[in-house]
């Protein structure tokens, strides 16, 4: 996910947009709780586009 097609979404869609990264985001550390993670890469995606949802969401906000 790029910020350039963030930045063309609504606040309420960047609102599900990050809901849904959180949801992932927790059941990914379940999985690597439990052992069964297989891509270990995409938790740091995820992370990292929760950081991206929340850069452009403060910076809509601000302008």
């Amino acid at each position: 996910m790029k910020a350039q097609e963030l930045m063309g979404k609504t606040p309420d869609e960047l609102k599900d947009e990050l809901i849904a990264l959180k949801k992932e985001q927790f059941n990914l550390r379940f999985q690597k709780a439990s052992g069964q993670l297989e891509n270990t890469a995409r938790e740091r995606q995820v992370r990292r586009d929760i950081a991206r949802i929340k850069t452009v969401m403060s910076a809509k906000l601000a302008s």
